[in-house]
């Protein structure tokens, strides 16, 4: 091998050195990326899950709710029925002064602002939970598909280091980017683009 074969060898070493330097610092920011979508993506699933949680507890106890209050409407509806049959006084005085109390309690059950736990209230408080969960999956959604498109990113990225196809660069680039852009709507809006 002559000098100037040595030398070209040497410097186009040296080129694809450069080159490789760069796509491995691409990669790193890639891997990046990938690591920060991983991590919403986990927080979204998770929140997604423990408002599924509430709203289903909710859910629950708003029905427990509407048994006792169909149990006592019935109740205090049969009693109504017997203390118009009464002759004694006292005791349909006893049975209305019951009768009374039940609608108080049915009342309660129904709408009781003080404690959040009317039926009323539940089903608010439910279907805020609904709500979050929705935008939780939204989120989730987003942030897996940015995650594929990085992960996709770093295989092209790895590939032009193998085969020195400088387009499989450009395209892990871009996809980076729309990786990116995924992120971002997970993160701003994620009911602005709907994938699922």
């Amino acid at each position: 091998m002559s000098a100037h074969e040595s030398m070209e060898h040497a410097e186009h070493a040296h080129h694809a050195s450069g080159e490789n330097k760069r796509i491995a610092l691409l990669i790193a920011v890639i891997a990046l990326c990938l690591a920060l979508s991983e991590m919403l993506g986990k927080g979204a699933q998770t929140e997604s899950i423990s408002e599924n949680v509430a709203s289903a507890n909710l859910w629950a106890f708003f029905q427990a709710k509407s048994i006792r209050l169909t149990a006592i409407k019935t109740a205090a509806e049969q009693l109504q029925i017997q203390a118009d049959a009464a002759t004694d006084p006292a005791a349909k005085a006893a049975m209305t002064k019951r009768i009374d109390a039940w609608q108080k309690t049915a009342a309660r059950y129904d709408d009781e602002p003080d404690t959040g736990e009317g039926r009323k209230q539940l089903a608010a408080r439910a279907k805020h939970a609904e709500h979050a969960r929705d935008l939780a999956m939204a989120k989730y959604h987003h942030f897996e598909v940015a995650s594929a498109a990085f992960q996709i990113a770093i295989v092209l990225a790895s590939a032009t280091i193998i085969t020195g196809i400088v387009a499989l660069a450009w395209g892990a680039g871009l996809l980076m980017l729309a990786g990116i852009a995924f992120t971002v709507i997970g993160i701003v809006a994620p009911h602005a683009v709907h994938l699922l």
